[in-house]
């Protein structure tokens, strides 16, 4: 007769399947819910899985359907709380549907890029994966996983937006709004620092931000336009450009809370007192936006709630040709940072 394993060890499928007289292919059915399984010997199975203290693991419910349910998240920026924040939004959508997120740092310049993600597919075998900046624009990682039939959502993507399921914010239309802010305040002369270049919402922003321009009927003038990475240290140099023009500019728009940051670091250092002599806005409206002073004004984008609405894509796709885009909507956040120049 069969005997249970010994307490050294731990519990398997097999053990299972052993102990209830049934084959591994009807206990993976029953790890499952699946169906083809009769009353008895599903109850029969759970017993036993109790009795021994069996629980169950990816790999056994792998074993049905070809799942590993978990699914991947890629993920490369320079700002911690963005980073955590999709993060967080990914992995509180998996955990509606008991899906493990396994979250891959991606570095884009690696020279070992491409097949770092194919040893993390071949490894982890995951049901899909999420897409975030800048990788959501590779197109080599996007053929691989055409290649091999991987599902993949993209978190705000910059190029063929309409061909794929994704999820984002208008950044265009986001950066039109802070500018258009920044001018209905009286601002002419107002500097704007660009974000990474290998990230496509950087460019988005600032067709934003020169599109307001235009619309006003302001001459866009380049020297106003500096370019940043998204962090502190690269928001800073570029006001500190900024503000050493013959000219400078009463207001500054850096597409990123932190540059923004590094700006009103450049602008105290000078004595130059915001908002009264210089307007400083940014975008995000991450923790950085409410612990500088004055505190900033911003562009809040829901960044959690875009990882949310990207994982559900992937997880439940809308069927019958329904879209696979999701827009969500982005705020002005009017704080301390910005007034009437000379105000």
């Amino acid at each position: 007769m069969s005997t249970a394993p010994s307490d050294t060890a731990r519990p398997t499928i097999r053990d299972v399947a052993r102990l209830a007289g049934v084959s591994i292919k009807t206990v993976s059915r029953v790890i499952n819910d699946q169906q083809y399984v009769s009353a008895e010997k599903r109850e029969r199975v759970r017993q036993v899985m109790a009795e021994i203290g069996f629980q169950p693991s990816q790999a056994a419910r792998a074993l049905a359907g070809h799942r590993s349910h978990q699914i991947a998240l890629i993920c490369d920026n320079p700002n911690p709380w963005y980073v955590y924040e999709i993060q967080l939004g990914v992995r509180e959508r998996c955990a509606r549907d008991k899906i493990r997120m396994i979250a891959q740092p991606y570095d884009r310049a690696s020279p070992t890029l491409l097949e770092d993600i194919v040893a993390l597919i071949d490894q982890s075998h995951p049901d899909g994966l999420v897409l975030a900046p800048p990788a959501c624009d590779d197109q080599r990682v996007m053929d691989e996983l055409m290649r091999r039939g991987i599902p993949y959502v993209r978190l705000q993507p910059g190029m063929r937006i309409e061909e794929g399921a994704s999820a984002a914010i208008d950044n265009k239309r986001a950066a039109y709004d802070m500018t258009a802010h920044l001018l209905e305040l009286g601002h002419r002369r107002i500097g704007f620092i660009v974000g990474d270049r290998s990230y496509a919402a950087s460019g988005q922003r600032l067709a934003g931000y020169v599109r307001a321009l235009g619309d006003a009927g302001e001459e866009l003038d380049m020297e106003l336009v500096r370019q940043g990475r998204f962090d502190f240290a690269s928001g800073e140099a570029a006001a500190e450009a900024l503000l050493a023009l013959a000219e400078p500019p009463t207001a500054i728009f850096a597409s990123s809370d932190d540059m923004a940051a590094g700006a009103l670091a450049a602008a105290h250092r000078r004595g130059i007192r915001v908002p009264r002599e210089l307007s400083v806005v940014g975008f995000d409206d991450g923790p950085t936006a409410q612990i500088v002073w004055p505190a900033l004004t911003t562009v809040r984008q829901p960044v959690r709630e875009l990882a949310d609405a990207a994982t559900d894509l992937l997880l439940d796709p809308p069927g019958g040709g329904a879209a696979q885009q999701r827009h969500l909507p982005h705020e002005l956040v009017i704080r301390g940072s910005s007034a009437p120049p000379n105000g």
